[in-house]
C-alpha cells in the first residue's frame, strides 16, 4: 500500500514483496540477454576429427582467427601438447591449428608403415578440412620432414614452411650402417633406448620437471609406431629424398634452431626455393618448451618473413 506526502508517492510495501518483484525483473532481463544474438556464453571448443587419405582418423584443434593460418606439426613420438606455450600466444593474432599425426596423441594407429608421405597426408586432410587457403606449416624435429611432404601435396595453399630445430642439413650423408646403429638400441629396449636417445637433446639447464616429463612421455610412445617412423624418416637421408622433396616445392623455408647441430646454409639453398635460419644460442631440441618467450619472438619474426615474401 502507499501513502501520499507532499505530492510524493511513498512505497511502504513490505521489503519481502519488493525482493520478489526485483528478482522477477532481473530474471526477465537475463532471459532477454540470453536470447540476444552475439551474447550467448562461449561454447566449449572440442577437438575435431578428419579422415586421412588412408582412412586413419586424425585429431586436430582450432584456436583463434586471422590470416595466415598456422598449422603446427609435432615431432617424433610427440603430440599437440608440445605446442602449449605457442597456441595461446599466436591464436590472439592468427588462426592456429594443431594436430596429432597418425599413431600419436588421439589419432588412429591402424597403419602398418608410418611414412613421411603418409604423415603429410594427415596434414593435408586437416588443412583442407579447415578450409584455409593461406597457410604456414610449422614442424618440429621429424615434423620438418612431414611439412615438406605436406607442402608437396598441396603447394597451392602453402605460403611458407617453418622448421623448428630441424632441417639443419638436408644433404647429410647418412649411411645404412649409421641408421642401423641408431635404431638398434630402440629395438632392443625401447623405453631405455629412447630415454638415452632424447636425453642428449635436452639442455642441462632445462627445468627438471619438464626434462623428466619429456623423457617419460616420448619413451612411452607405441614402439611399433615410433620405430617405423624413425626408420622412414632417417631413410630419407640415406636415399637423398630428404633433399629431393624440396626441389619439387617452390616455397620459402625458415628454420628456428638451437645450436646443438650446425646449420648448413649452402647445402639447403642448393635445393630449397629460399632458406634462412634463426639460431637461438645455447638452445636445445625442445626450445619451444624450455625457451618459450625467446622462441615465440623468433617464430613471430619468421612468420612476418613469410608473409612479406
Amino acid at each position: 500500500m502507499t501513502a501520499e506526502s507532499k505530492g510524493i508517492l511513498i512505497d511502504v510495501r513490505p521489503r519481502r514483496y519488493l525482493s520478489k518483484i526485483h528478482l522477477a525483473v532481473l530474471f526477465s532481463c537475463l532471459v532477454l540477454l540470453m536470447m540476444t544474438p552475439g551474447v550467448l556464453p562461449a561454447q566449449t571448443q572440442w577437438p575435431h576429427v578428419v579422415l586421412s587419405n588412408d582412412g586413419t582418423p586424425i585429431s586436430y584443434e582450432i584456436s583463434g582467427a586471422g590470416e595466415p593460418t598456422l598449422v603446427f606439426v609435432h615431432g617424433w613420438s610427440c603430440d599437440v601438447r608440445y605446442w602449449r606455450a605457442q597456441v595461446p600466444v599466436f591464436s590472439k593474432r592468427y588462426r592456429v591449428v594443431v594436430l596429432d599425426l597418425a599413431g600419436h596423441g588421439h589419432s588412429g594407429m591402424n597403419r602398418t608403415s608410418y611414412t613421411m608421405r603418409a604423415f603429410g597426408e594427415d596434414v593435408r586432410a586437416v588443412t583442407e578440412a579447415t578450409g584455409s587457403r593461406r597457410v604456414i606449416l610449422i614442424g618440429h624435429s621429424m615434423g620438418g620432414s612431414v611439412i615438406a611432404e605436406a607442402a608437396r601435396l598441396m603447394a597451392d595453399r602453402i605460403i611458407g614452411l617453418i622448421g623448428v630445430d630441424t632441417l639443419e642439413n638436408i644433404e647429410y650423408p647418412m649411411t645404412h650402417d649409421e641408421l642401423k646403429n641408431m635404431v638398434a638400441p630402440l629395438e632392443k629396449d625401447f623405453r631405455t633406448g629412447t630415454r638415452q636417445f632424447i636425453e642428449g637433446m635436452i639442455s642441462p639447464h632445462t627445468d627438471s620437471q619438464l626434462r623428466e616429463w619429456i623423457l617419460s612421455d616420448i619413451s612411452a610412445a607405441p614402439p611399433v609406431v615410433a620405430l617405423s617412423a624413425m626408420q622412414e624418416m632417417v631413410s630419407q637421408y640415406v636415399s637423398g629424398e630428404a633433399a629431393k622433396v624440396f626441389e619439387q616445392i617452390r616455397i620459402p623455408v625458415v628454420t628456428i634452431n638451437g645450436d646443438l647441430w650446425p646449420v648448413n646454409y649452402e647445402a639447403n639453398r642448393r635445393h630449397m626455393f629460399s632458406f634462412d635460419a634463426i639460431v637461438l644460442k645455447e638452445a636445445d631440441h625442445f626450445l619451444m618448451m624450455n625457451r618459450p618467450e625467446e622462441f615465440n619472438r623468433a617464430l613471430e619474426k619468421a612468420i612476418l618473413m613469410m608473409s612479406a615474401k
